[in-house]
């Protein structure tokens, strides 16, 4: 994990205000892991600039809380909400994902934020909300 670290991938406003614990389990952390290793980082490396997680793991609790899908990949540490902090390099990092083994890529309400995800399916899977 060279550009990110666990805590910026299971950080929540809505957990704190909340007081949600949204610790990972250990199986979520290693798929956090292999999310930066296989996708984050290398995003990263090919964008020469930083990208910002905007949501990462959530717990069961919090991604209720926050409305999220019940079956997201999120809950499972191998999704999270990205940005390069502009939609044109939102979409410049949608572009640099295809050269990558995502399981999705998601542009998110016309490049606001981009979802991606990295496990075992690898549907190769790119399309906008």
């Amino acid at each position: 994990m060279k550009h990110f670290t666990l805590d910026e991938l299971t950080r929540s406003a809505t957990a704190r205000r909340l007081g949600i614990d949204n610790t990972p389990t250990r199986q979520a952390a290693a798929n956090l892991k292999q999310l930066v290793a296989n996708i984050l980082d290398p995003l990263r490396e090919a964008y020469g600039a930083p990208i910002y997680v905007n949501s990462g793991y959530r717990c069961p609790v919090l991604n209720r809380a926050v409305g999220g899908s019940a079956s997201s990949q999120h809950l499972t540490g191998e999704a999270a909400d990205i940005t390069a902090g502009s939609k044109a390099g939102n979409r410049r990092l949608y572009e640099l994902l295809r050269n990558l083994p995502v399981d999705q890529a998601i542009n998110e309400h016309d490049f606001a934020w981009l979802h991606v995800s990295y496990g075992p399916r690898h549907r190769r899977s790119f399309f906008a909300l």
